[in-house]
């Protein structure tokens, strides 16, 4: 199975590709979309949507996951980044790519044992599980590694979820 892990945002959005096969997960490819500062809003997530759907066709991914968002203390940052959000889960819809939503604690837990563990051990352990020399750059292609990494495990412990995979009437 190809999972495409996105950790969602409207300046950097981090992407990772890995390929899951019977409990083993290797190295697709990593990396990051951005969009230039001074740009109005409507003109980033216009280009996050364009950029997204490139991203989609030349990977082929069979799931992504993607970060629900958890606000911290910048409530404006937040909004602007709940936008990109908004724009990646239209973006994957649109393509037709089922799609599965994480909390950090669960990407956490499922990739380190420890639901509270630091972003530092997450990216570490991203890192070795999918023999890599060194934790990827950008910290944002890093965190989406571990998304795909937690879906690749929550996905083959359990059977999809209802909501998952039930039909619209």
């Amino acid at each position: 199975m190809r999972i495409l892990g996105i950790d969602p945002g409207y300046a950097t959005i981090g992407f990772g590709l890995i390929e899951a096969d019977r409990g083993q997960v290797h190295m697709g490819t990593y990396g990051a979309i951005t969009t230039p500062a001074g740009l109005p809003l409507s003109r980033r997530l216009y280009q996050i949507s364009c950029d997204m759907e490139s991203l989609i066709g030349q990977l082929k991914p069979d799931a992504i996951a993607v970060e629900e968002l958890f606000f911290n203390t910048n409530l404006t940052t937040g909004i602007a980044v709940a936008h990109g959000r908004g724009v990646i889960l239209c973006t994957a819809e649109h393509c037709g790519i089922p799609l599965y939503e994480y909390t950090p604690s669960q990407v956490k837990l499922a990739v380190t044992g420890y639901g509270k563990a630091e972003k530092r051990q997450v990216m570490d352990m991203a890192k070795r599980l999918l023999k890599l020399k060194a934790i990827p750059r950008p910290d944002d292609a890093a965190d989406a590694l571990a998304l795909a990494i937690c879906h690749a495990r929550s996905f083959t412990s359990r059977l999809p979820q209802a909501s998952a995979v039930k039909e619209t009437v």
